[in-house]
């Protein structure tokens, strides 16, 4: 997928205006010497961001529009060093909430639907988002935020809410909670908006068999307006990004270097008409690949495949490198299983011991099951783990993002 002239003169405009307001990015650009850009080539040769750019800005350093103009400012839900603050400005919000309103569409979420929304408010750019979109698109919005359960079930059954907005670990959790209170058949959810962490095939498959529901991955960060740059169609051939606001690239995260597509790599989003706070290739750390051709329902916007996991998710264990989505792939191979796990890293007695705790229920041997899992992981990552095989519902579950790697070697 190569820039079109379209979109070169629209990144040369936020290169202007960044240069021009003296911005914390615009003055590494104009450091550089770069002013604008003639051909994909010359793109392709700009300066990359990174998060930590973004924390070296802190707290106002983005700021590229003039301060009246700024009207919000959402921050990175990440949890440790300086937070990232983005500032909006009218322009920014609306745009988002029409990719947002996009989104909804290409579920086949319309007016007459009752949307539900859960994930947090404030400034976390989640449930704000979900809200914006919906009140575009015309739809009733009950605006529940996270957390009291007891309360998200009441106002689903009460409201007859027919739309889910959530994290994919707290739909699990009153997916679970429905099951268990028997009130199935009194929920008229017919769909699942997804976002805000990566889930596996064996989660989305419990979810939509426990719910009964048609379920929308949706994709965004904080630093790129936040959720709602792109979203599955009913079709689930990959993720359509919104390219009229987004340019995305793939690139080799060792060499930097774009990778053809259909391969994967890290994904990397330039902002093409973004005020507050424009961003030129960004590098997001996110791992997918651009899905080559046209998708069945006829969109030209470009796909993404799933989220298969963050470059940063790497763990190196026994002198090997291990990400969680391996673990993923292991599990979802045994039925037995639930889409649950949590792995803890700790080093004893001189050396890295993984432990994997996974979830069964009773009707099977949990000695001969964690076996079979620690041979089977052994023979994807190189070394066997120490495997746990607990009870179904034991592992924690979250109202925002299950924590499921802790690495208790540094702590």
């Amino acid at each position: 997928m190569k820039i079109s002239d379209k979109q070169i003169a629209q990144v040369n405009d936020r290169i202007n205006a960044l240069v021009t307001a003296g911005s914390f990015y615009g003055k590494k650009l104009k450091e550089a010497g770069i002013t604008g850009i003639s051909s994909a080539e010359e793109f392709e040769k700009l300066p990359f961001s990174e998060k930590s750019d973004l924390r070296d800005a802190y707290p106002l350093g983005l700021m590229t529009a003039p301060e009246e103009e700024i009207v919000r400012i959402h921050s990175s839900s990440g949890t440790t060093g300086l937070p990232v603050i983005i500032p909006y400005t009218a322009k920014d919000v609306d745009d988002w909430a029409t990719m947002f309103k996009r989104c909804y569409e290409f579920a086949g979420i319309t007016n007459k639907d009752r949307i539900q929304i859960t994930p947090g408010y404030g400034l976390w750019t989640a449930g704000i988002g979900f809200q914006a979109g919906a009140e575009k698109l015309g739809a009733m919005v009950i605006p529940m935020g996270p957390g009291n359960t007891e309360k998200q079930l009441k106002m689903m059954v009460d409201m007859e809410s027919t739309v889910i907005c959530a994290t994919s670990s707290y739909a699990l959790l009153l997916a679970e909670e429905i099951e268990k209170r028997g009130i199935k058949d009194q929920i008229k959810l017919k769909k699942g908006v997804i976002g805000s962490e990566r889930w596996g095939e064996k989660m989305r498959k419990r979810i939509h068999d426990e719910l009964g529901i048609e379920l929308y991955d949706i994709y965004g960060l904080t630093e790129i307006y936040g959720p709602g740059i792109g979203i599955n169609c009913k079709y689930d051939t990959g993720m359509h990004i919104w390219d009229d606001f987004l340019y995305l690239e793939i690139i080799d995260p060792v060499t930097g270097k774009n990778v053809p597509d259909g391969e994967w790599g890290e994904i990397v989003i330039t902002t093409l008409v973004k005020e507050g706070a424009p961003l030129i290739r960004y590098r997001t750390h996110d791992l997918s690949r651009i899905i080559p051709g046209e998708c069945p329902c006829g969109s030209k916007f470009p796909r993404i495949d799933v989220i298969k996991g963050r470059t940063d998710d790497m763990m190196k264990i026994k002198g090997v490198n291990v990400f969680p989505s391996q673990i993923e792939e292991v599990i979802k191979t045994f039925p037995e299983l639930s889409s649950e796990y949590q792995i803890r890293i700790s080093h004893l007695e001189g050396k890295d011991t993984m432990r994997i705790y996974v979830e069964t229920s009773g009707e099977y041997d949990f000695d001969a099951l964690s076996k079979k899992v620690a041979e089977s992981v052994k023979s994807r990552i190189g070394f066997t783990p120490i495997v746990k095989v607990v009870e179904l519902g034991l592992l924690p579950r979250s109202e925002k993002k299950t924590k499921r790697v802790i690495d208790e070697r540094y702590s």
